[in-house]
This record gives structure tokens, sequence and C-alpha cells, in this order.
């Protein structure tokens, strides 16, 4: 028969092999817990990092356009501008000429004038060219697209 301490020692060594048995199976589990967790944690990282180059590649896309309809405002800009600065050149110019006419048109109506009044109101011009000599501007005519609403 067996001695009781030997029993006891049997007993203890089972209970101990056990606890232990149990501690190595929770930490195994415990391990593949922390594995998959982490295989986890990687695939989401994966998926972030491909969505945040997937969002670059898009923006860069978009700077892109966004840069060649800057380009292109800038250059329809510069060709408004130069367009401009012509149109107020020609502006000043047929300005210019404008006055200058009148100028003439005065000078014509004081010659004129005055040659008629050492003529003591006769003239050997002739009576349709003093229509010309009238000191008042000249108008122009009437468009026929105004006439139509008339």
């Amino acid at each position: 028969m067996a001695s009781p301490i030997s029993n006891i020692c049997s007993s203890g060594t089972t209970e101990v092999d056990f606890t232990l048995n149990v501690m190595d199976t929770k930490k195994r589990k415990r391990m593949e817990s922390n594995r998959e967790s982490a295989r986890r944690s990687r695939i989401r990282k994966q998926n972030h990092l491909y969505d945040l180059n997937s969002k670059v590649i898009l923006f860069r896309k978009q700077n892109s356009n966004i840069l060649k309809e800057i380009n292109m405002a800038t250059q329809h800009l510069l060709n408004i501008e130069a367009e401009n600065s012509i149109l107020r050149t020609q502006t000043m110019e047929l300005s210019h000429r404008l006055e200058s006419l009148y100028e003439i048109l005065n000078s014509i109506c004081c010659t004129a004038a005055g040659s008629l009044a050492s003529n003591h109101g006769f003239s050997d011009m002739d009576p349709f060219a003093l229509a010309y000599t009238s000191c008042h501007p000249i108008a122009a005519a009437p468009d026929e697209a105004m006439l139509q609403y008339s």
C-alpha cells in the first residue's frame, strides 16, 4: 500500500501539473488572441495606407487640373489686358483725330465767316459750298437698325 506521504506528493504534483497546464492553455490563448489582434491591426493599417495613397493621387490630379485652369485664366486675362490696352490707345488716337477735325472745322468756319463779312454779306463762293462751312458739329447718320424701332 502506498504511504500517505506518497499520496500527498503525487496528488500535489497532479494539481501543480493541472494548474500549469491551465496556465499554459490561457497563455497560449492570450498569445493567439494577441497575434490575431496584431494581424487585424496590420490589415487596418494597410487599408488605411491604401486609402491615403488613393487620396494623394486624387488630390494631385485635382491640383494639376486647378493649376491648368489657373494658367488658362491667367493667359486669358493677359490677352484681355493687351486687347484693352490696344482699345485705349485707339480711343485716345481717335479722340485726338476728332479734336483735330473740330479744330479744322472751326478754322474753316472762321475763315468762311470772315470772308463773308469782308464782302459785306456777298460772296463769290458757291452757295452749296457754304453748307459745308457751318460751325455745327457733324452728326453721324442714323443706323438702319435704329430706324426699325421708331
